[in-house]
């Protein structure tokens, strides 16, 4: 459908909808960290976008981790600092029906586009921006296979652009794999978060990471599968060299009595496959207890480091989602950039890994303030009438 149409019969079904919708407000448990309390606090909506600027949608789950906001940092000081656009952020987005009320609120304020760190259910995300005549990309994220295959030809799928699901579970079996070699015996893991996949291919790499099986799995497929059918991680399926001493359920479900119960257990090593620093950073590093994260490098986590409570991170610097937004312009522009099929883009990124405070620094000193590694000058590269997908393939894989 034209999308001048879908966006006009969009605008009158969406203005009906926000009388009855809005955007989710449920923000995930914190562990009673008052720096938890203060980072939610920070990431309240933006005022309306007013005059000429771009208006982009960015829909979000995690309000308050240390990669949302580094992310969000990005966003809101550098990229609407250095170009005519206007970021709107939704609050906490628990469900899929909050995403697609979120959209369609976007709808009918007149937003050019969508930008999703939000997953749902990112099937429904598509299908309501290209009802609406919304264009839309992922970030820090990508469909499963088959989604893909389905909503690649879309209208207003832009593209997606993070690591790959494969990218995910090797991230998470590096980890596992690191502590397997220090000589650790017993483990405590935090993660696979029901229905985020990144969350479960990461934590299913830890587990075959640490040289255990699942269900007597241990390859990718059916550990993921097995994980996704139990809702969760049940111990007593888990068997190996590492002892599972407790497995606690991702995305700040975890309460403080859990937590103290899987510390009476003494793991050696708290293994998170996301938001340890915000939840449990404090409390580790009083009961001395060293973690790993598949996170961001930020502040919190760079404090972590120093402090030697944090031995491993593998993480995204928060620039990363930078080319999204640059395909997002072009698209916006009408310098829709698709693949050398014709497909939405579709790009993988890695994960940098971090040991000790000067790896940590490498990463982060190189990506913070004014100097991103994704700069204005950067993305200015892949923003304009005449970019190409190889252009923007050839940039996304030489960072």
């Amino acid at each position: 459908m034209n999308k001048k149409l879908t966006r006009a019969v969009g605008l009158v079904m969406a203005g009906a909808m926000t009388l009855m919708a809005g955007c989710g407000n449920a923000a995930p448990a914190a562990s009673g960290d008052a720096q938890t309390t203060a980072a939610t606090e920070e990431t309240k909506e933006t005022a309306a976008p007013s005059g000429d600027a771009k208006k982009i949608g960015v829909l979000v789950a995690d309000v308050s981790g240390e990669e949302a906001l580094g992310f969000r940092n990005y966003y809101e000081k550098y990229i609407q600092g250095n170009y005519d656009v206007t970021f709107d952020y939704t609050d906490a987005l628990a469900s899929a029906e909050d995403e697609k009320a979120a959209i369609e609120k976007f709808a009918s304020k007149g937003y050019d586009a969508i930008i999703s760190l939000s997953s749902s259910d990112r099937a429904q995300q598509i299908e309501t921006c290209e009802e609406y005549g919304l264009y839309y990309a992922i970030a820090s994220g990508v469909l499963d296979d088959e989604q893909y295959e389905k909503y690649k030809g879309y209208e207003h799928f832009v593209c997606q652009i993070g690591p790959s699901n494969a990218t995910e579970f090797e991230a998470g079996k590096a980890m596992g794999e690191y502590f397997k070699n220090q000589g650790v015996k017993k483990v405590a893991l935090y993660g696979a978060f029901i229905p985020n996949p990144m969350h479960v291919f990461r934590a299913a790499g830890v587990l075959v990471g640490l040289g255990c099986t699942y269900g007597d799995a241990n390859d990718m497929g059916a550990v993921v599968g097995q994980i996704f059918q139990d809702q969760g991680i049940d111990p007593t399926k888990v068997s190996g060299d590492v002892e599972l001493v407790a497995y606690l359920q991702g995305y700040g479900d975890t309460t403080t009595d859990e937590l103290n119960a899987a510390i009476q257990k003494a793991p050696e090593a708290f293994l998170s496959v996301g938001m340890a620093t915000t939840f449990f950073a404090q409390t580790l590093s009083q009961e001395n207890i060293p973690f790993a994260d598949i996170d961001s490098f930020t502040a919190m986590n760079s404090q972590s480091m120093e402090s030697g409570s944090l031995k491993y991170l593998a993480g995204k610097y928060s620039s990363s989602i930078g080319p999204v937004f640059a395909l997002v312009v072009d698209a916006v522009d009408g310098n829709v950039i698709r693949d050398d099929e014709g497909n939405a883009v579709s790009l993988n990124q890695g994960y940098l890994v971090a040991t000790d405070k000067a790896s940590f620094d490498e990463y982060f000193v190189n990506d913070n303030g004014d100097t991103p590694i994704y700069d204005k000058e950067t993305l200015d590269g892949i923003i304009g009438s005449q970019v190409t997908y190889q252009d923007v393939k050839s940039l996304v894989e030489s960072k």
